[in-house]
């Protein structure tokens, strides 16, 4: 399209106006991003605050039973930081091992023992995609979908563990972007352990040694490759049983409702 600019002297001069570029559609489903009616993929972040409510109160520890363990977990994080807020990562990710989920009695017995309000850890867990806010399955696969690895078959090894795992309950399959490990790609994170790179034909056999509580492919976990920290490889092994999902309470944050819109492109740079 060709229209005219008017320049400070009042001279008009032509411009070419170009059409947006458009990415190319490998795959459309990825193009949408789920939102709520207002706009915001955040529930309720436009509502208007109530000054007349009472102000949020911190849970008493004398009347919330919070499981010893749970406590101990908590506590030692807190010890580590001259500011306890800033344990408020740790102690959610220990609340979520123990209930399987940042159920809404997770994050009360997690903001009791902290002194904080529920209010508070909520705004945390809601942020961070590896703090579920509503039920998974206890056994965690994120498949890196990133550039380097989507280059090496990513996207095709995402789609096979969904398929593969499509009627187990017990597990949590999906894309994140980026696990920083692209010497291994196409790879993925399981229960924690990073493994790759994984092969189709792998899958099968990786579903069904976690089914069976064995070390995914041990021959290619990076935690056992040779490394300069002589404890690396005496971690905690992959393969372990994490805690099933509670089912205590609804989960946070409602259903997402409204149409879905689309990712922003950065428009095209102006030529000079």
């Amino acid at each position: 399209m060709i229209g005219r600019k008017k320049k400070p002297d009042g001279v008009l001069t032509p411009v070419v106006e170009r059409p947006r570029a458009v990415a190319p559609d490998v795959n459309p489903e990825r193009r949408d991003v789920s939102r709520f009616s207002h706009g915001s993929r955040v529930p309720g972040w436009d509502d208007a605050v109530d000054l007349e409510r009472d102000p949020a109160q911190v849970p008493d520890l004398a009347t919330t039973p919070v499981p010893a363990e749970l406590r101990t977990e908590i506590e030692s994080h807190m010890a580590k930081y001259p500011d306890f807020h800033s344990a408020a990562i740790p102690a959610l990710a220990a609340a979520q091992r123990h209930h399987g989920w940042c159920s809404p009695d997770a994050v009360w017995q997690a903001a009791c023992v902290m002194r904080l309000t529920p209010g508070y850890l909520i705004s945390v867990a809601s942020f961070y995609d590896m703090l579920e806010t509503r039920p998974v399955g206890r056994h965690s696969i994120y498949v890196c979908t990133n550039i380097s690895c989507s280059l090496c078959g990513a996207d095709e090894l995402y789609e096979r563990l969904q398929k593969e795992t499509a009627a187990d309950p017990d597990f949590n399959v999906r894309s994140f972007e980026c696990l920083g490990a692209c010497d291994i790609a196409p790879m993925a994170s399981v229960d924690g352990v990073y493994v790759g790179p994984i092969a189709l034909s792998e899958v099968p056999t990786l579903v069904e040694q976690v089914r069976e509580g064995i070390p995914p492919l041990p021959n290619k976990q990076l935690r056992l490759r040779k490394s300069t920290d002589p404890g690396a490889a005496h971690a905690v092994p992959g393969g372990a049983n994490p805690s099933p999902p509670t089912s205590y309470g609804a989960p946070m944050g409602g259903e997402v409702t409204g149409p879905p819109a689309a990712i922003e492109e950065p428009p095209p740079e102006e030529e000079s």
